[in-house]
């Protein structure tokens, strides 16, 4: 009944904020696989309870409904490894994760940002071996074609870690404003500045195989736009163009029913 009241006072009152975090609730992976659904059962307390083995931080995804938090892309290589993720879905949910940055002196760690570390995998203390990962990346075949032919909707391309069955993601930089509090900011009419996201996409997927081997540029890039537009909704977003995406899509379905 006052989930939301107890939320703006772990916000703003730091003085009673570890009090009013203990009393907190969410949905989460692992209750929603207990049949809970969007039912808010899970404590703090109850989530590091059951974190992994070498789990140093909280998992959560800030979304507008719980459907699109749980079926969220992002999500895909916690769940094959079992890490519990926080499914929020409140509209000040992504307020509060700016004010709570830790829980029990173990920090939050917001799954659609970028640089995602999953348990064991820990920063190189090499910075030279980080950037041949990196360079690695950018050799991919695929990523400066994707790159050019979505040159204008993202910041950065890349080979994806975290996906395992979708296609394509978008994730969020690390100082990006999340689509729940940009939507709350433009409905307030408060101007908010462009930001890009990073498109990461999945080599192993049949679709992304199946695009390495496209040899019309024209045809790539459309594909690939649509892999864009595909992945904005998936993380609820909205489409600039919804009527572009449609023409786009019917061309794709005659072109297969002529096939």
């Amino acid at each position: 009944e006052f989930g939301e009241v107890l939320k703006e006072g772990a916000g703003e009152d730091f003085s009673n904020r570890d009090t009013l975090s203990k009393l907190l609730r969410f949905a989460s992976t692992f209750s929603s696989t207990q049949g809970d659904g969007a039912q808010k059962t899970v404590s703090l307390d109850d989530y590091l309870e059951r974190k992994a083995e070498n789990q140093e931080a909280i998992y959560y995804i800030c979304a507008e409904t719980f459907e699109t938090a749980s079926r969220s892309p992002h999500l895909e290589v916690f769940k094959d490894k079992g890490v519990e993720v926080l499914l929020m879905f409140d509209r000040i949910d992504e307020w509060l994760m700016s004010m709570l940055t830790q829980y029990d002196d173990v920090p939050f760690v917001d799954v659609m940002r970028d640089d995602v570390k999953l348990p064991g995998e820990e920063k190189s203390a090499d910075e030279d071996a980080d950037t041949e990962d990196e360079d690695a990346d950018e050799k991919h075949p695929l990523t400066e074609r994707i790159a050019a032919a979505l040159a204008d909707k993202v910041d950065k391309v890349r080979p994806s870690k975290r996906l395992t069955q979708s296609p394509a993601c978008l994730v969020l930089a690390d100082y990006a404003m999340g689509v729940q509090m940009r939507k709350i900011m433009e409905a307030s009419g408060q101007a908010m500045p462009e930001t890009k996201p990073i498109f990461e996409f999945n080599p192993d997927h049949p679709l992304l195989q199946r695009l390495e081997s496209e040899a019309d540029e024209d045809r790539f890039a459309e594909l690939c736009g649509i892999l864009f537009d595909q992945a904005s909704l998936a993380e609820g977003g909205t489409l600039t163009d919804p009527g572009a995406y449609v023409e786009r899509l019917n061309r794709l379905l005659l072109e297969l029913l002529d096939d």
